[in-house]
């Protein structure tokens, strides 16, 4: 694995998430993805949980393609267009997560934004990993 948890124990108990991380490999910064298709149109529109599913599903299909896989996934930042909804459906947004990245808990960051650049999406997400590569790259 080439990420490494922190759970310092001055902190509350981290729940979904991790305190810090750190890695080792070289850095794979991950662009804000959100809930499209390959047409470049969101799927799932008014759906925040699937939405969420496209959304982790593009982020790690770009992981892969720089050759990472989810427990290289170090940071993410979700920011969401409807804190309280997010909140309301955590349970099954929950699920969708553990089906992609299993018990791996990056470090992470949720914010509310009031709008993003599709007026469409409902979350946007972006990350950072750790990705050991092959020495012939």
């Amino acid at each position: 694995m080439s990420t490494e948890l922190i759970h310092p124990a001055t902190l509350a108990p981290a729940k979904g998430f991790a305190h810090a991380m750190y890695g080792r490999g070289t850095p794979v910064l991950l662009a804000g993805q959100i809930g499209c298709g390959p047409d470049g149109k969101v799927q799932a529109p008014g759906d925040l949980v699937q939405q969420f599913g496209r959304t982790l599903d593009n982020l790690l299909e770009a992981l892969q393609a720089a050759g990472g896989k989810p427990t290289d996934m170090a940071q993410m930042r979700i920011f969401v267009t409807d804190v309280p909804a997010y909140r309301a459906h955590s349970k099954e947004l929950g699920a969708v997560w553990r089906e992609r990245f299993g018990r791996h808990y990056p470090a992470m960051t949720l914010a509310g934004v009031t709008e993003l650049f599709d007026p469409e999406a409902l979350l946007e997400i972006d990350g950072l990993a750790f990705v050991e590569l092959s020495p012939d790259g």
